[in-house]
């Protein structure tokens, strides 16, 4: 049997470990910065809880200003995006692979050039735009249960505090009799980012009731060029330390102390600020002068920029094009399967060719 002394002993290292697995877990999930709606949605949203995302799926930065770290893999697998799963078998994710690069490859000289790159990421980018949409025809029908094709501020309020917990009968006879709703401060203040956003999609003239499309662009912002201007808004808001409605790259990388004092944390924090310095300089920042406006960052998020989608494509193949042809081999993207899908894909070279 095991002494008290040992027992005593094994629980300390085994409540220490514990203790650093949620420092470190903490660390990883720190946010760039204290907006208590995006928090909020970051918790993890119930599925039946309509609100706003933070991740747009094809757009390069999340609500939050945190960079997309599956950007690229969205823009190249589009709605395929699930099938390519960490544990799945190498060679089926090969072969998947294999027929995404045929498809790209529109006038098969066997190797992707950036124009064509171009054009899929377009697809694939309006691919997230229609799953979009037809997620929003599902919200608007819960939100509008009468069904005459507006939904009302109050309408979705009782449906948001609904997903909430709240009792939905209740809220509605209280809103609908101006009587004082009983709700705790973070969900209140939610509810005000939420209005404030409400306003924003409202289209004139203004009558506080949203239609299926105007619904769209207070759930993603992304299809509406007013929307898109009021997201930047937000991330300029929050990330601007000195009020001139600008960013720098001090402000671009700036993010809050880690909270373990070792050096996994550091690398993470050096990690963070290497990958946002360099899309600050290299992408946003489009005339290099140190400074990022509104509108450079406006056009950085608009998905459907073409201009955009071109420099996404030459960014792609340089990261994979080893031979420096400025195009893309099939050997290439498999051997850097990682970065188009997130899947490692073992001895490539060996199968390829039998294969294709």
């Amino acid at each position: 049997m095991m002494s008290r002394q040992a027992f005593l002993c094994s629980l300390g290292s085994l409540y220490l470990s514990l203790l650093l697995v949620f420092l470190l877990m903490d660390v990883y999930a720190r946010p760039a910065n204290n907006s208590l709606l995006k928090e909020k949605a970051a918790e993890g949203k119930d599925e039946n809880e309509i609100l706003p995302p933070d991740h747009l799926n094809g757009v390069k930065m999340e609500m939050d200003g945190h960079l997309n770290k599956e950007f690229h893999q969205e823009v190249f697998l589009g709605k395929e995006m699930e099938e390519f799963e960490e544990d799945s078998e190498p060679r089926k994710n090969r072969k998947k692979l294999m027929v995404i690069f045929s498809k790209v490859d529109v006038n098969h000289d066997k190797k992707i050039g950036a124009k064509e790159m171009q054009r899929w990421i377009m697809e694939k980018t309006d691919e997230h735009f229609q799953e979009a949409v037809e997620e929003n025809k599902m919200h608007f029908r819960a939100v509008d249960p009468d069904g005459d094709g507006h939904v009302s501020w109050d309408e979705y309020k009782v449906k948001f505090l609904a997903s909430k917990g709240f009792n939905e009968k209740e809220i509605a006879e209280k809103i609908k009799n101006n009587e004082e709703l009983k709700i705790d401060e973070e969900t209140q203040e939610v509810l005000d980012n939420l209005k404030d956003r409400w306003y924003q999609a409202d289209n004139p003239p203004p009558d506080l009731l949203l239609n299926e499309e105007e619904f769209l662009s207070f759930l993603h912002p992304e299809h509406s060029r007013g929307m898109l201007k009021f997201m930047v808004k937000e991330i300029i808001r929050d990330l601007d330390q000195d009020g001139d409605k600008k960013l720098t790259l001090s402000e671009f990388i700036s993010l809050p102390v880690g909270t373990v004092e070792n050096q996994q944390a550091q690398d993470i924090d050096d990690d963070w600020v290497k990958d946002r310095r360099k899309e600050f300089e290299e992408v946003i920042d489009a005339n290099h002068d140190g400074i990022v406006t509104m509108e450079e960052l406006e056009e950085y998020m608009d998905p459907m920029n073409e201009y955009n989608a071109l420099n996404e494509a030459k960014q792609m193949i340089a990261v994979a094009d080893e031979n420096q042809n400025h195009h893309l081999e099939l050997e290439e993207i498999l051997k850097y399967s990682e970065y188009f899908t997130g899947s490692k894909l073992m001895d490539y070279a060996r199968n390829v060719h039998e294969e294709f």
